[in-house]
């Protein structure tokens, strides 16, 4: 097992995006695909045509930083491209290429009290697979509809490239549906670029993409995203429309654990912060429910 071809796919997609003129070449002659010719990349690289080649091929094992830097700029890669392509060449080291079945570690309790403390804004912690491992009252209410989702039930966890791409009502609940999946699939083609033999996400991808043309169609694009951040627009079943702001973080935790914090929260003063206060308070835990957990933590 290796990632050649995930190494293949990415560096032809950002040479199609290219045009000569971008990159202050000549037009040329007729061209039968788009974008830069491999030989065009390798001069603006400042290597052979042939070595090119093999890289593009996906023999990136043992390549220097130099030349990924060289190969980075040719292609003008922006930052999350480029961390993403030295994910890439890390990976294909011989010593990283075994699937493996990452360990799943449990999130200390200080950091569900953390969660806990958070009251007006959604959060919740995720793995890299997009699996959301803990949550505040606030984020189970205002992602209802994707806790109560078949494919949460199936699977006994919720996870959101799954809800997106696998529930119909998924496009009732993101107002900007496209845009999501877009996302959703940028941040799982990043996360494979970093565990690309982790045999659980190899099983959710072959699992999205045998049961999604829209992900399939997404999933070649090669398209990455690391940071998550921006503004998310719901329409909640309970409480109408929403449009919260949001940002993960990266949550330091064991070694091959990766998980962020993310933060979902309303701008001060907006219909939206009177929404979302509302559902705050239906999720907001009873005395009696305050009480049952202060005696399970003693």
């Amino acid at each position: 097992m290796d990632n050649r071809a995930d190494i293949k796919g990415f560096l032809a997609s950002r040479r199609a995006k290219l045009s000569p003129e971008q990159v202050g070449l000549p037009p040329g002659t007729r061209r039968r695909v788009p974008g830069l010719r491999r030989e065009e990349v390798a001069v603006l690289a400042g290597v052979s045509i042939e070595w090119y080649t093999r890289l593009e091929k996906g023999h990136i094992a043992g390549v220097s930083e130099e030349v990924l830097d060289a190969v980075a700029r040719a292609l003008r890669l922006d930052d999350e491209e480029r961390t993403h392509l030295f994910d890439l060449a890390r990976a294909a080291r011989p010593a990283h290429r075994k699937a493996t079945r990452r360990r799943e570690v449990a999130l200390a309790p200080p950091v569900q009290w953390m969660l806990d403390s958070i009251t007006m804004s959604a959060a919740f912690v995720r793995n890299g697979r997009l699996d959301v491992v803990a949550t505040n009252a606030l984020a189970r209410t205002l992602h209802a509809p994707m806790f109560a989702s078949p494919t949460t039930s199936a699977h006994g966890r919720a996870n959101f490239a799954r809800y997106h791409f696998l529930d119909p009502a998924s496009r009732d609940f993101f107002v900007d549906w496209g845009d999501g999946a877009a996302m959703t699939v940028a941040l799982l083609r990043a996360e494979a670029g970093r565990e690309p033999y982790d045999q659980a996400l190899r099983e959710l991808i072959g699992e999205l993409s045998t049961l999604s043309e829209d992900f399939r169609a997404l999933w070649a694009s090669h398209d990455v995203r690391i940071d998550h951040s921006g503004v998310k627009r719901m329409h909640h079943p309970q409480v109408g429309d929403l449009e919260l702001t949001f940002r993960s973080l990266d949550l330091p935790t064991a070694p091959r654990a990766v998980h962020d914090l993310s933060l979902y929260t309303a701008e001060p003063g907006t219909p939206h912060e009177e929404r979302l206060k509302l559902l705050a308070s239906w999720g907001a835990p009873t005395a009696e429910e305050e009480t049952r957990k202060s005696s399970e933590a003693l």
